[in-house]
């Protein structure tokens, strides 16, 4: 009897990360070292002109060149990388945590708080998330906070209807019935068989969740309706520098970039795990 209670109550086995991960997880802290640390030790404003020297090639002083505006192209891809990462991650914690409670809240207690909460939930889905920050950014163009909560708004319902559907089978599982029958209080059986069950699945909408956000603000910024120049973002940076990709490509090129590697590096880190 205690032998199958031991099996019923056991953690899951513990994984081992296989190189594809590594390699992510290299390349997204090798992203942030550069958006945390390059304002600071480039120490050059990003936002210096100096028209005489505008479309300036690489060089050892300024090693991504001058913009078409005589800016260090580092110093403000590295304003940028910071403002975009940052913003993005914001979106996905302000998502995550109160669409993680809303959906154990509901899986818990079922009856009405579910279908209120259900009902909420197909509600935000109907409309496009897109189409939200859309909204949102009309009130206030070029400001922060309408990407912000948009993004945030549009994504808390994956993380709601994922652990509400996940948490309502987990609940009915003979595990949870076991601790339960031996007397276990709520928090055990949250921190001992839900979240261990529930964290693959976060993190991986998280991953995605933070692609998507990283995506959404640079697409809003090349179509002019996000955050607005002389502001170094990602998108804002490629739509200002689109004219002179004939003339210096290394421009455009280095923006793109870092989406394209940041983007890489969270695929990579959802790779397969072997036990």
């Amino acid at each position: 009897m205690n032998n199958d209670l031991d099996i019923l109550l056991a953690p899951p086995p513990a994984r081992r990360w296989t190189g594809a991960r590594v390699t992510g997880a290299l390349l997204l802290l090798l992203i942030a070292a550069f958006a945390l640390l390059g304002p600071w030790l480039i120490g050059v404003d990003p936002a210096r002109q100096t028209l005489s020297r505008f479309l300036e090639p690489p060089s050892l002083a300024h090693p991504l060149g001058l913009d078409h505006l005589g800016r260090s192209m580092l110093a403000r891809l590295a304003d940028a990388s910071r403002l975009s990462l940052s913003m993005a991650a914001l979106s996905v914690l302000s998502a995550a945590i109160p669409g993680t409670l809303l959906g154990l809240l509901a899986a818990w207690h079922g009856g009405w708080p579910e279908r209120v909460l259900t009902a909420v939930a197909d509600a935000v889905l109907a409309l496009p998330g897109l189409l939200l920050v859309l909204l949102l950014a009309a009130f206030a163009p070029g400001h922060f906070w309408p990407l912000y909560v948009g993004i945030s708004l549009a994504l808390w319902v994956e993380y709601f209807r994922v652990v509400r559907a996940a948490a309502s089978i987990l609940l009915a599982s003979p595990q949870v019935e076991a601790s339960q029958l031996l007397g276990f209080g709520s928090l055990y059986v949250v921190r001992r068989h839900l979240l261990p069950e529930l964290l693959p699945r976060l993190l991986t909408l998280m991953r995605f969740g933070y692609a998507g956000a990283v995506l959404a603000m640079a697409a809003l910024g090349f179509i002019g309706v996000g955050l607005q120049p002389p502001t170094a973002e990602l998108g804002v940076m490629m739509i200002e520098l689109l004219p002179y990709y004939s003339e210096a490509p290394w421009l455009i090129a280095s923006p793109m970039l870092i989406l394209f590697f940041t983007l890489l590096g969270m695929l990579l880190l959802g790779g397969e795990r072997k036990p």
